[in-house]
């Protein structure tokens, strides 16, 4: 009989991870390639990709680097055929690449407003519909889409409505993708970090107001360090997860609880 733990690992399963050229998606993507996947990796930067992808096969991975441009669709198809070609099925999508704009609304450019919600929504959308559909006729998959608390809650004085308007969204799009699939085998749940020191977040910590902001105001008196999402990840990509769908989950330090 296999023991509980077992239930976390995805030795034979392949994952892809978008978004994955620095931050949380690299983060993700080292998570369920430690916990036995095969990582596919997708982003613009190809070098960085290459750069990881070498990290994990030093590691006794397999890993392969698909540069991707997720709001095109043809690009966005084009990676789920060479994942498929490579690895001959497609278990998990970590849903994760995103951009950010901070702006007072008034001000905000129309064309910036679009372009945050062509990436975290559009594209987002076009790897589940994708992904899905190689999941769907293989009767099995789990999607995770990357939202934020900020999809949750208003913040105002990091002012940000294409973004928080977008991971809203997001999670909405996570239930309705669900419901959809639901007995078809596939599963889609969303998994909504706080704060996290990343590439988009770098100005906030590398400004001690703003973290001293951030300590304040969090109930657990810290930001998230980046394994700390893992957990939530690998339940949500594995079999532990075997029964829960169209759910958010949320990694914030007790942000939204207040």
């Amino acid at each position: 009989m296999n023991s509980t733990l077992d239930l976390f690992r995805l030795n034979g399963r392949v994952a892809l991870v978008t978004g994955a050229s620095s931050g949380l998606g690299a983060t993700f993507a080292r998570g369920v390639a430690e916990a036995g996947a095969s990582v596919v990796v997708a982003a613009r930067r190809k070098e960085r990709l290459d750069s990881l992808v070498a990290e994990l096969e030093k590691e006794g991975g397999q890993a392969l680097a698909v540069p991707c441009d997720v709001t095109k669709e043809e690009e966005v198809e084009r990676l789920v055929q060479a994942t498929l070609k490579r690895f001959g099925r497609l278990d998990i999508l970590v849903n994760n690449a995103g951009v950010s704009n901070v702006a007072p609304a008034e001000e905000e450019a129309l064309e910036m407003f679009q372009r945050v919600i062509e990436v975290n929504v559009t594209g987002v959308f076009l790897c589940a519909k994708h992904c899905g559909k190689a999941m769907l006729s293989a009767g099995r998959g789990s999607i995770i889409n990357i939202a934020s608390m900020m999809g949750m809650v208003g913040i105002g004085v990091l002012p940000q409505a294409s973004y928080n308007t977008s991971k809203g969204a997001v999670i909405n799009m996570t239930r309705e993708l669900a419901a959809q699939w639901a007995k078809r085998g596939v599963r889609v749940n969303a998994l909504a970090p706080g704060w996290f020191p990343t590439e988009m977040t770098e100005g906030m910590f590398d400004n001690e107001r703003s973290i001293l902001f951030i300590e304040r105001r969090t109930p657990m008196g810290r930001a998230g360090r980046p394994e700390e999402l893992l957990g939530a990840l690998l339940l949500l990509a594995s079999d532990a997860s075997s029964y829960i769908t169209g759910q958010t989950i949320v990694v914030d330090g007790g942000w939204t609880i207040l």
